[in-house]
């Protein structure tokens, strides 16, 4: 016998259920949801827990009511983002890869600062940089925008060393983003290192994401390595885990 139970609401479990079968594909775009009647029986579940379920969905956007046709999936497919091509330089004089593969899906991208300047990071960024108890490193907070939605969360954190009286210290925009800005002076990214979480939002997070009630977020910490192995940023990227994917190529040795 399993001892673990799940205590969550009947609606939730539900809720879980049909969301699974959302983002892994299953319920195709603009399907159209079987009758609550189909659900009811599925689930051993009250009409009013499944529209409760139901509801909870369509907060996150994940369905969408059609009236006087039912409830569909949404149009849009949750999206793979690949990390691994926001890492590389942009062609001279060319955007900023995030502008770029956002419009290669069709969307438009744009970022927004929210602050640039120096401080004591966390634990694990003043590990991956190596620095004392007191060391300080340069940050760049962002929020990553898709049609004008938030996307994502970004805290990126530089040497200050490499970072002092550069664009990176600048609250401006870097032209073609800062993998470019670091090719230009001489650190080219080279390889980078992912740690993804899923995890509960905090609730700054929560603000700045505009999430729905509960819902997942993805959160990868990340290490960006130049020549000779020299680290030259820490990221942590926290993006909604209800609408995006995280895609790796990996080769395999």
């Amino acid at each position: 016998m399993a001892k673990h139970k799940d205590k969550r609401p009947k609606a939730e479990k539900v809720a879980a259920d049909i969301r699974a079968l959302v983002m892994s594909g299953d319920w195709a775009p603009g399907e159209k949801v079987p009758s609550n009647a189909e659900l009811t029986e599925q689930h051993d579940a009250s009409n009013v827990t499944i529209q409760r379920a139901l509801n909870i969905l369509k907060d996150e956007d994940l369905l969408e009511g059609r009236s006087g046709s039912g409830v569909y999936v949404r149009d849009d497919a949750a999206q793979i983002i690949t990390p691994a091509s926001y890492m590389a330089p942009s062609d001279p004089g060319g955007p900023y890869s995030w502008v770029s593969e956002a419009a290669s899906r069709g969307q438009s991208g744009s970022n927004k600062i929210l602050n640039v300047e120096e401080v004591e990071p966390p634990k694990r960024v003043a590990a991956a940089l190596d620095l004392s108890e007191t060391g300080t490193a340069m940050l760049r907070f962002r929020i990553g925008l898709l049609d004008e939605e938030p996307a994502e969360v970004v805290r990126s954190y530089y040497p200050i060393e490499l970072a002092r009286e550069t664009r990176l210290s600048d609250r401006r925009r870097i032209p073609g983003g800062s993998p470019t800005l670091l090719a230009e002076m001489g650190y080219p990214p080279r390889e980078q290192a992912d740690q993804v979480t899923a995890r509960k939002a905090t609730q700054e997070e929560h603000l700045l994401l505009e999430l729905p009630d509960d819902v997942p977020v993805l959160e990868i910490f990340r290490i960006v390595y130049s020549d000779d192995r020299k680290v030259i940023e820490v990221s942590e990227v926290v993006k909604p885990g209800h609408v995006y994917k995280l895609g790796y190529h990996l080769p395999v040795h």
